[in-house]
């Protein structure tokens, strides 16, 4: 395992990817009775496979995880080919993702204060992940151009959303905030942020620079678990999901809502409003246009006229 990690570390994997695959891996090897994954092959990965949608139950997603970790570490890490697998898969409907209505997501972020008021904002306001949301740092930020990149997505995928107007102020508050704390960090001996990649050798005052530091930082100074660093590092996203939880409880809305459901409800107002799902497509970062169809069924049949028999 720790050459495994080794190896994921130089593929530049992210920490949460690592952590994941490691977790797969771990889980079949115990599966299997403590046996070596080198001798182990198609078969032992069926029937591992097989175990999880049959006996555990897990979902569609779950499944396809645990697939992408057993082929990373037998084509990418052992150099074995698998083959064509045969398991049995997970089978799961169709089902249409939670939105708010604009009275409800107001009244959720109303319930909030400071900094996780502006997160969720932004999660609603441009449609952020809430890992996104988080992760942002100074630069990723364009007043001028009323926009936001999204650099560390979902895939490594980079893209430019919107920038709220009435959250600009807000967020030019943040930022400077957060700078006050970075310069009291370089004060005190730290201050370096963790850059991605390979950019702290290729740039060293990098991870000191104002641009690179976390909008919303964590209020404690942690130990980086791979580098064994002193750093900064920025908000943990599980206090926003508490947060929001504690909202939702307080609004007494009953839906199966969380931090995602804010994501959802943002690409649902633009399409009710008439913005082309193209546009929605690219604000979202999804890769396959029909990821994003599934908002059309989300939107009501109200929208498209139609009304019950019984009114």
């Amino acid at each position: 395992m720790d050459r495994l990690r080794a190896f994921m570390r130089g593929r530049q994997l992210a920490y949460r990817t690592e952590k994941t695959y490691c977790g797969w891996i771990r889980d079949y090897i115990r599966f299997h009775k403590m046996r070596r994954p080198e001798e182990m092959g198609k078969a032992e990965v069926d029937a591992w496979l097989g175990h999880l949608a049959s006996q555990r139950n897990v979902s569609v997603n779950t499944q396809k995880t645990a697939l992408n970790a057993i082929v990373f570490l037998y084509r990418q890490f052992l150099n074995i080919e698998l083959g064509k697998l045969d398991f049995d898969r997970t089978s799961k409907g169709q089902r249409l993702p939670v939105v708010f209505s604009h009275e409800e997501a107001t009244a959720v972020i109303d319930k909030l204060q400071g900094h996780h008021r502006l997160l969720v904002s932004l999660m609603y306001g441009a449609g952020l992940r809430v890992m996104e949301a988080v992760r942002l740092r100074v630069h990723d930020v364009d007043f001028g151009h009323q926009c936001i990149f999204v650099r560390e997505a979902k895939g490594d995928k980079w893209r430019r959303t919107l920038l709220p107007k009435s959250l600009a102020p807000s967020l030019q508050a943040q930022i400077e905030l957060a700078l006050s704390i970075h310069k009291r960090d370089l004060e005190e001996g730290f201050g370096a942020v963790y850059l991605p990649h390979a950019l702290a050798k290729k740039y060293p005052n990098a991870a000191t620079s104002p641009g690179w530091q976390y909008i919303f930082p964590a209020p404690d100074r942690s130990m980086d678990p791979r580098s064994q660093v002193m750093r900064r590092h920025h908000l943990g996203e599980q206090q926003v999901r508490r947060a929001v939880a504690k909202a939702l409880s307080e609004t007494g809305i009953r839906k199966k809502a969380s931090c995602h459901t804010f994501r959802h409800s943002f690409a649902t107002r633009l399409l009710a409003s008439g913005t082309d799902i193209r546009n929605i497509q690219e604000l979202l970062g999804h890769s396959d246009i029909n990821t994003t169809m599934i908002y059309t069924h989300v939107i009501g049949i109200h929208e498209r006229g139609v009304v019950s028999p019984i009114d």
